[in-house]
């Protein structure tokens, strides 16, 4: 089987690891990944409607995910615009992908992942990471992780500024072997529930 996901930016691709986790916890069903591209396009899409339409034509799939972050919205109103922009695009089972503030806020939990993907697995700066159970009230999470990895590489002078910090982001989404934690968080309880009735709609094998 095949899920896409759409997401808001290039960035957001890392998605991929928390949602290949969270299907491997529910279905002993095979999926390939794909991450809808449409940055190339001659006329790239404009509306949600329009991206999901071209995603689901591009990028045929049993089973789409539609990524919004929240940013300064509630996640019910996000909520709300996708399953209006896919009534009007595809019948496609369609799972809500919205983290709170921005998808960088599901990476801030791991700190030994982090010190690995900023390539200092054994550095001893003190990271200070929040408490998860207080990440969805960081008010810009993206920085916040950006600045996490730059002191995690332990870099001064011109190594930190070559430093990466979206290279190093992607990278700290394959280390990071158990989401588990993220449990805890409305946003995400809210995806796994989510997750789980689109894979009973389209008659995945559940784990048993």
């Amino acid at each position: 089987m095949r899920y896409t996901l759409l997401a808001d930016g290039s960035s957001d691709a890392v998605l991929r690891y928390i949602l290949n986790w969270l299907i491997e916890r529910h279905t002993t069903a095979c999926f390939e990944p794909q991450w809808a591209d449409l940055r190339k396009l001659p006329k790239v899409p404009k509306t949600l409607t329009e991206r999901i339409r071209v995603a689901v034509s591009l990028y045929p799939c049993d089973l789409l995910f539609v990524h919004r972050d929240a940013e300064r919205e509630s996640c019910e109103k996000r909520i709300a615009e996708i399953q209006q922009a896919v009534s009007d695009a595809t019948s496609k089972p369609v799972v809500c992908v919205i983290p709170v503030r921005m998808q960088e806020a599901w990476l801030i939990f791991d700190e030994i992942a982090i010190r690995r993907a900023a390539g200092c697995p054994n550095g001893k700066m003190p990271l200070d990471l929040p408490d998860l159970s207080r990440i969805e009230n960081e008010p810009d999470p993206k920085t916040l992780l950006h600045t996490l990895l730059r002191v995690a590489s332990g870099y001064h002078g011109r190594r930190a500024k070559q430093f990466q910090p979206n290279v190093h982001t992607h990278r700290l989404g394959e280390l990071i072997t158990d989401f588990g934690p993220l449990r805890r968080l409305p946003a995400f309880q809210a995806l796994e529930s989510d997750l789980v009735h689109a894979l009973r709609k389209i008659g995945c094998p559940a784990l048993t």
